[in-house]
């Protein structure tokens, strides 16, 4: 590049420094967040600075977040799991993006956290959920309530982590990024071989095809370059059609989407007339719950959630306290009331 008879090296030209949005979506994927996670930050981050009119985060200080939380509690009076959420995703902005370690971001109010009981479903609306679906829709639904796994763990699942030998399903990477074990459910093993035997069809379709391979985690797939298009990774309930990867923009065969399966057993809970605010995470609720019930030890049913702390698990002992049958003191005062007086007339038609 020559400027006034100068010619300037291509090295020395420095590039333009990357967007806020780019950079808080690098150091979500410099952490290895997941998906979910980096676009609720982008989405958050973004809100707050269009809510202060397109001023840089640099700019605003305390007093500008504690202004958009309280727009988000009090004029869109979101939920304090979101206001949360949008907390997060500010304090990630400043203190791994912009480096801001300032003595307030401490300061900040964090919300209330409101403890509420999970939704859970009797055996019988369990069953009747599953009237109104089929094929892979109800077999994801059966695994679901079969080893509590929550539904991303599900969809996520490979052909080999199913373990017909042991009878064991191997969660891996689940929140927190824990692996652990779950059972397979005998009545499941040969709709799983039947899925199996149908995805093998789907994967053996793509191999001829040509297509890249499934995605791997983290840099998997530089240490195994074809693991990705073995047998062994693909999913056990994979999209029907393909898609493009919204990071690396490989267009290629993804799991099946939560919010398909969502819509599909919120119908099929609806023809059943199911009217509790359920959802495909009340199958993880209704399996602890079940298996309490059942007399499962709580420890047990702990590492079968994947919960750190018991406390978590504890929840479901709640929901059994009121529905093990303790006696409500109007049932016991109905009982026990004198048989009515018998009148004159009734008397004089008694037979003698």
């Amino acid at each position: 590049m020559r400027a006034s008879g100068y010619t300037v090296p291509m090295n020395s030209i420095t590039s333009a420094p990357p967007k806020l949005l780019d950079q808080v979506r690098s150091a979500t994927r410099y952490r290895h967040f997941a998906l979910a996670t980096e676009k609720a930050y982008i989405h958050w981050v973004r809100a707050f600075v269009r809510f202060h009119g397109l001023r840089h985060p640099r700019e605003m200080g305390a007093h500008e977040v504690e202004a958009f939380l309280t727009h988000l509690a009090e004029a869109r009076q979101v939920s304090p799991s979101t206001h949360k959420q949008a907390l997060a995703a500010l304090l990630f902005l400043y203190r791994e993006v912009l480096k801001v370690d300032l003595p307030w971001l401490a300061e900040i109010g964090r919300p209330r956290a409101v403890r509420r009981l999970p939704v859970v479903l009797t055996s019988d609306e369990v069953r009747r959920s599953f009237t109104g679906l089929d094929g892979s829709a109800l077999l994801l639904a059966q695994v679901l309530y079969g080893t509590g796994m929550r539904v991303m763990e599900g969809l996520r699942l490979r052909v080999k982590d199913v373990d017909f030998d042991h009878g064991a399903i191997v969660v891996r990477e689940a929140k927190g990024g824990k692996d652990r074990v779950v059972m397979l459910p005998a009545s499941l093993r040969e709709p799983l071989r039947a899925q199996l035997a149908r995805v093998h069809a789907l994967w053996a379709q793509d191999r001829a095809d040509g297509m890249p391979g499934v995605e791997l985690p983290h840099a998997l797939a530089a240490k195994y370059p074809h693991a990705g298009k073995s047998w062994a990774w693909f999913w056990v309930f994979p999209q029907a059609v393909l898609s493009t990867d919204p990071r690396s923009g490989v267009r290629r065969r993804h799991h099946g989407y939560a919010d398909t399966f969502r819509r599909q057993l919120n119908r099929a809970m609806r023809a059943a007339g199911i009217t509790k605010p359920a959802s495909p995470h009340t199958l993880r609720h209704s399996f602890a719950t079940h298996l309490l019930q059942r007399g499962a030890d709580i420890r047990t049913v702990q590492e079968l959630l994947g919960h750190a702390d018991v406390s978590t698990t504890m929840v479901y002992t709640h929901v059994l306290k009121v529905a093990g049958g303790v006696p409500s003191p109007l049932d016991t005062l109905m009982d026990s009331r004198p048989p009515p007086a018998v009148t004159v007339q009734q008397l004089n038609e008694m037979p003698l």
